[in-house]
């Protein structure tokens, strides 16, 4: 069994590196990283956020290892992995 004190995990966000805890979602780690505006721009082009934190939304979608809409609430962050946001 691991024990509580858990190894971070080197992420990158939108091009800048970031150390999250082992096992923390994404949508944890883009909150962690601050700054971000938002996961992804709706049509008009304004930011769209985390709503639900549970996947039903789906206002969360990021791209992940340049998959697109992958929910950040739904995903656990692991090393080397490569988030985008869109919102930048």
């Amino acid at each position: 069994m691991r024990e509580a004190n858990r190894e971070p995990v080197s992420v990158t966000v939108d091009g800048h590196p970031l150390q999250v805890p082992e096992y923390a979602t994404v949508a944890a780690a883009l909150v962690l990283a601050g700054g971000i505006r938002g996961t992804r721009l709706s049509a008009n082009g304004e930011p769209r956020t985390m709503v639900c934190g549970m996947g039903v939304c789906q206002e969360c979608r990021v791209t992940v290892d340049g998959r697109a809409h992958v929910l950040a609430c739904q995903t656990v962050c692991r090393d080397g992995m490569t988030i985008e946001t869109g919102a930048v």
